[in-house]
């Protein structure tokens, strides 16, 4: 076994549903970059969303986590619907982690996960300036938990490290430690593994098992399809903003109409897109 393989862990039985998205559409002016996109995650659930480049995976998860207010079709989150604003996306239980590392570089890792937990905290303004009791308290407890998810991703000893010192394996932990924080119950991963090694792909399996087991539901983009195969339960394939194949990991990578949409025809596909519609970059965004 090659260290970029990991053996496929027996999933729990899935509960009820957590995410649905139902009909996701978004619209850029005359550009339609996500065209009626159906996804449900159930608890415990590993997820995989796949796509050529520009597919419009990147642009489906900001829908899904209110960056982007679709111009068509709706998200529920634990059976409500969820209104497309991040605060809100976060406040129900819904977190993420971004393709291009967003982490605070002159942050410790230990601050950059304690900012994660800051949404759970309950005090006001006032108690915050006067560093009142329940702002002592809830410092204690926002600093315990993030040491705690900090040891739970393997970046224990890296309390005081400055994150811009961080190798870019860790800070890719960090960013889910970060997002860990926010007591999700469902997490989103935008390419985990990118510009990482084979060691730390295996690492990032490994994590993402764990996360599962832990009791949450997960969502990731990624290029990589020997990553991806090994390790989810259903895996849902977009190109050109709208799904190709759904189905089981198996059922996905034998599908021709898969290995067509990576690989090409050989036709120049490049006269189908309008002159003047905006071009969309490597993960999905939109450039106008």
């Amino acid at each position: 076994m090659t260290v970029t393989e990991t053996v496929r862990q027996p999933a729990p039985a899935f509960g009820e549903p957590v995410l649905e998205a139902a009909g996701v559409t978004m619209r850029f002016g005359g550009l339609l970059a996500v065209n009626d996109v159906n996804l449900t995650v159930r608890e415990g659930e590993i997820v995989g969303l796949i796509g050529p480049n520009g597919a419009g995976k990147t642009t489906f998860f900001n829908c899904l986590t209110g960056l982007y207010k679709p111009t068509g079709g709706q998200v529920r989150f634990a059976g409500a619907p969820l209104a497309p604003k991040p605060r809100a996306v976060v406040r129900a239980g819904m977190a993420r982690t971004f393709q291009n590392i967003r982490l605070f570089a002159n942050m410790t890792a230990l601050e950059n996960v304690m900012v994660g937990r800051y949404c759970r905290t309950s005090s006001m303004a006032l108690t915050s300036i006067i560093r009142g009791p329940k702002f002592r308290r809830e410092e204690r407890a926002t600093r315990d938990r993030a040491q705690e998810l900090l040891e739970f991703v393997g970046l224990g000893k890296s309390t005081e490290h400055l994150a811009r010192n961080m190798p870019y394996g860790d800070q890719r932990r960090l960013e889910i430690a970060r997002a860990l924080a926010t007591d999700p119950k469902l997490i989103l991963l935008d390419e985990p593994t990118a510009g990482m090694n084979p060691q730390e792909t295996r690492q990032a399996s490994d994590l993402i098992f764990k996360i599962r087991d832990s009791g949450l539901s997960v969502v990731v983009i990624e290029h990589d399809m020997r990553f991806i195969f090994n390790l989810c339960d259903r895996v849902l394939c977009l190109v050109r903003g709208e799904t190709l194949v759904e189905g089981t990991p198996d059922e996905v990578q034998s599908d021709p109409r898969v290995i067509e949409a990576y690989i090409g025809t050989g036709e120049d596909e490049d006269e189908e897109r309008p002159q003047d519609a905006p071009a969309a970059d490597g993960d999905g965004e939109v450039t106008p």
